[in-house]
């Protein structure tokens, strides 16, 4: 989904960070390229396809123009013990953005050993562990090595740093103008933690958008990924918003996963599906 937001609104978004994540457009509207190739077996990922479909939206402003992503910085993170989704998937994803990103603004981390799991210094299961919340104790500052390549030279708090700012549950519904969240496999409420030097409105302040990964959602874990991925303490120290949307379990998305694959609408990579636009609208009444 974060690249799905960086691709499909390449003119606001200045980069990604993907962990565990995969290629754009990679399932094509199938659950079965899905849970297949884009997770477990990235040998059938064939990129130019990808780039080619990317292309094609673009020049149709379904997505916005792909020269936006030039400049742009993206993070790629693959454990090598992760069972879920392989590094291979987040080669892929390096593949694809060479064709588009500066390939000197592109950074991968394929070198820790780590599942399927969000890595911090020491907060969650063990590294090796597969396992709600899917948080792990990697000896890795993932949100900090991950914010610091997208925004070059930040602060790096210590690990469990303060957090003196707010953190807000804030309602999503408003986001959705024709049919409730839950339509679109999205919660009715969504967490943004706002540093102590956003708050008064004195300091300019930037905006990063985090995604929760399957089952880290809000009616799965509460708000753990929000309050412990880390991304908080790295936004209080340097004038970071931390905006957490977030999705639901439906009967079509049984893991709570955002919709990379096409289970709310065919034209789920565009601008104008349902996750995407919601996300920016929140994005829009932060920033603007």
């Amino acid at each position: 989904m974060a690249t799905q937001m960086h691709v499909a609104y390449s003119s606001v978004f200045m980069g990604a960070g993907l962990v565990a994540g995969n290629p754009y457009y990679c399932a094509q509207g199938s659950s079965l390229i899905a849970t297949g190739a884009c997770m477990t077996s990235p040998q059938s990922i064939t990129v130019s396809t990808l780039t080619t479909k990317t292309t094609s939206y673009a020049s149709t402003g379904d997505i916005d123009p792909t020269n936006n992503m030039y400049n742009s910085r993206v993070y790629i993170f693959g454990g090598t013990l992760d069972s879920v989704v392989y590094q291979g998937v987040g080669m892929k994803a390096q593949e694809y953005y060479t064709a588009f990103v500066n390939s000197a603004n592109i950074k991968t981390v394929f070198d820790q050993p780590a599942e399927h799991t969000f890595p911090t210094v020491d907060y969650g299961n063990a590294c090796s562990y597969k396992g709600s919340p899917y948080i792990g104790a990697c000896n890795y500052f993932g949100a900090y090595e991950l914010l610091n390549h997208i925004y070059p030279g930040l602060q790096r708090p210590a690990s469990g740093g303060a957090t003196p700012g707010q953190f807000y549950l804030f309602d999503q519904s408003e986001f959705f103008y024709i049919s409730p969240p839950s339509v679109s496999s999205m919660d009715t409420a969504g967490y943004v933690y706002v540093p102590s030097g956003c708050v008064s409105g004195a300091n300019v302040c930037r905006l990063h958008v985090a995604l929760h990964g399957c089952s880290q959602g809000r009616l799965t874990v509460g708000d753990v990924f929000a309050r412990n991925a880390g991304y908080n303490q790295v936004g209080e120290l340097n004038n970071i918003i931390m905006l957490y949307p977030q999705a639901i379990a439906t009967a079509v998305n049984p893991m709570g996963c955002w919709d990379w694959w096409g289970y709310t609408v065919s034209f789920y990579a565009t601008k104008g599906a349902n996750q995407p636009l919601a996300i920016w609208r929140m994005v829009e009444k932060i920033a603007y």
